[in-house]
């Protein structure tokens, strides 16, 4: 079974069981200051986990596209990369735990077609502090699916990560009891760490066991949790049954259910491989990497691993209106291209590659994500374009390199600057160095090290927080500025024309940032014409409505206004702003929330709506930010 197919499988079981298929959300969030990118397949679906109703139901389905920075590095190992699958389904205060093991458990071993003896689980230990019992009634679902199979399933206790690297696993232990750190799901974290009044509950995680032939003893001994590569994780249930309160934890009325489980992980398994780039959706791409290198993937792994996943990443950035520039999102896939092109080098590639095998990996996805086709030769063109630039850089790069070597000698820290400043690796630098006459200090190796974890410390201290995801703008003030959005968004149509569209947006307690389709810089007059319209509509009260339409009825009949490139379900959200003495809204916008009530709470505390600066996004694409300001 490809990976194509065993997405169409898993979308098809769920609707069959009355589930509603939703699109996938962008890699870039929109409205969420609180993250870079779209981790997982949960995190667009937070609201509704906490309790806002969803317009499709209470019963969803769907395969989200995910992208986590804080891999990059872990590309190369059997079962990282930064661009990914996450299969979903979500329960909203509908079936709950025996409903759910039993799809996961037939869904993995019948359809797939996965070997029960490969499969197993970790479930919730329990903490008696805080009153939480042992998730004994997962644990019991799990043993009665595996005894359906013949398999001796039993239960133990293992408790931490650490615990289970000194003690391991015994013959016919399949289920295992683990502590917070790994069956616990909040927002935050551990037990400790859930904020009081969010859900919260235990999980239980389902893992595929690759064979001892692939532990790693330098983890201890092997079990599920370990991070040692025998056993990799394909899926998680989390069971939101708790709710955090000041003096402790309750039992929701009504639990969630969210199950993610990694599309490219069980297509892995599938094929019972080790190595996830044999998949059906990686493996054309480092078929083309040999064919235009001429070396075998046995004898390059790593280099062909990096490039085949960095690009796939920046393909579907590019999909998602990703631009490669020197802040936030453009700046991560720059440095995705560039860490490809630099891999490259090693395997002799150092003609433009990009426009062959951008268009294999646009061609995996072409059945099932039209918006991939429908951007083919835009994507093509932003890649190759920063292709381009980069091998200029390169050149820059190696008379630099002669400049450094007056001395006959290039020590670790110069290779590092060559590294982080012109995109040199390592050892394209010693080689270069040695063609050029010049000798590589003895060590190095260690003092480039020492400069890369230097490096390592300040990324971390930067983007502390930046990639852990989660619910985003639910204040007052988040309110505020979402209703603020809407009402500038009009106020520039009214203003400039209705080309203008919104191409993205980003709100913080602080201020918001609105980018849109305009072929030129917007002038001092205009933009005290947009600011004088959203004042005007603030003061006369806008009474924020919402409704749920069919989404052809919504845009083609109604006029709602959308945001370029997002996906809809059947039915969207359309929110109405209006005033009591008008027919006509202001207006009429497809949305998920939140927002305020009435507009007039927008002036407390005396403030007024304020442009605080207009410039240029990227090509054809302008950027204001404006602020509630006294």
């Amino acid at each position: 079974m490809t990976t194509q197919e065993i997405r169409k499988k898993y979308l098809a079981y769920f609707e069959e069981k009355a589930h509603k298929s939703i699109p996938r959300a962008l890699l870039v969030p929109n409205n969420d200051p609180t993250t870079l990118f779209t981790g997982s397949g949960m995190q667009p679906l937070i609201p509704y986990l906490l309790g806002e109703p969803h317009q499709e139901g209470s019963r969803l389905v769907n395969s989200q596209t995910c992208f986590r920075a804080q891999d990059i590095e872990d590309v190369g190992d059997n079962r990282h990369t930064t661009f990914f699958e996450m299969l979903g389904n979500w329960s909203l205060g509908d079936y709950f735990k025996k409903d759910q093991i039993n799809w996961c458990f037939n869904f993995l071993v019948e359809e797939v077609g996965l070997n029960p003896e490969n499969l197993y689980v970790t479930c919730f230990i329990g903490d008696k502090e805080a009153g939480i019992p042992r998730d004994d009634e997962a644990a019991e679902i799990w043993q009665s699916l595996f005894k359906s199979k013949g398999i001796t399933a039993d239960i133990v206790e293992i408790g931490s990560q650490s615990d289970g690297n000194a003690r391991g696993i015994n013959p016919g232990e399949r289920i295992f009891f683990y502590d917070d750190g790994e069956n616990w799901w909040s927002r935050a974290g551990g037990i400790a760490k859930t904020p009081i009044g969010d859900p919260c509950g235990p999980d239980s995680e389902v893992f595929y066991d690759f064979g001892d032939q692939n532990h790693a003893e330098g983890f201890g001994k092997a079990h599920p949790a370990s991070d040692s590569g025998r056993f990799v994780e394909i899926g998680n249930n989390v069971f939101m049954q708790y709710k955090r309160t000041e003096s402790g934890f309750e039992l929701l009325p009504k639990p969630n259910v969210d199950f993610g489980a990694g599309l490219e992980r069980i297509a892995q398994a599938s094929i019972d491989s080790a190595d996830m780039f044999r998949i059906s959706l990686l493996w054309p791409i480092i078929e083309g990497l040999e064919h235009l290198s001429g070396k075998k993937y046995a004898s390059h792994t790593n280099a062909m691993q990096v490039i085949a996943d960095h690009l796939r990443a920046a393909t579907f950035l590019a999909v998602d209106g990703v631009t490669p520039s020197n802040k936030e999102q453009g700046y991560v896939m720059r440095r995705l291209l560039r860490r490809a092109i630099r891999f490259a080098f090693e395997l002799g590639i150092e003609q433009n590659f990009l426009d062959y095998i951008v268009p294999i990996i646009t061609d995996l996805y072409h059945d099932d994500f039209p918006e991939v086709t429908e951007s083919r030769d835009k994507v093509i063109d932003i890649l190759i374009k920063e292709e381009k630039i980069f091998r200029q850089t390169l050149r820059k790069g190696v008379r630099e390199l002669e400049k450094m070597a007056q001395n006959g000698v290039i020590t670790g820290a110069q290779i590092f600057t060559l590294y982080d400043t012109y995109g040199f690796p390592s050892e394209l630098s010693v080689e270069e160095a040695a063609m050029q006459g010049h000798e590589t200090s003895k060590n190095w190796q260690k003092e480039f090290d020492e400069q890369m974890q230097i490096q390592r410390l300040r990324s971390q201290t930067a983007t502390k927080g930046t990639f852990k995801g989660g619910l985003g703008g639910q204040t007052m003030q988040h309110k505020k500025y979402h209703t603020a959005t809407h009402l500038m968004y009009q106020a520039l149509r009214d203003v400039l024309g209705e080309h203008v569209i919104q191409r993205g947006s980003n709100i913080t307690e602080e201020r918001l940032r609105f980018d849109f389709s305009h072929p030129q810089k917007v002038t001092k007059e205009e933009l005290a014409r947009v600011e004088s319209i959203v004042n005007e509509q603030i003061g006369k009260d806008l009474k924020v409505s919402w409704a749920e339409y069919p989404t052809a009825k919504a845009t083609n009949e109604l006029g709602a206004l959308g945001q370029f490139g997002d996906r809809y379900g059947d039915t969207v959200k359309v929110y109405t702003m209006i005033a009591d003495n008008e027919d006509k809204p202001f207006s009429f916008e497809i949305c998920g929330g939140p927002h305020v009530e009435h507009t007039s709470v927008l002036f407390e505390e005396g403030k007024k709506f304020k442009i605080l600066k207009e410039e240029a996004s990227s090509a054809g694409i302008r950027r204001i930010k404006a602020a509630l300001v006294i």
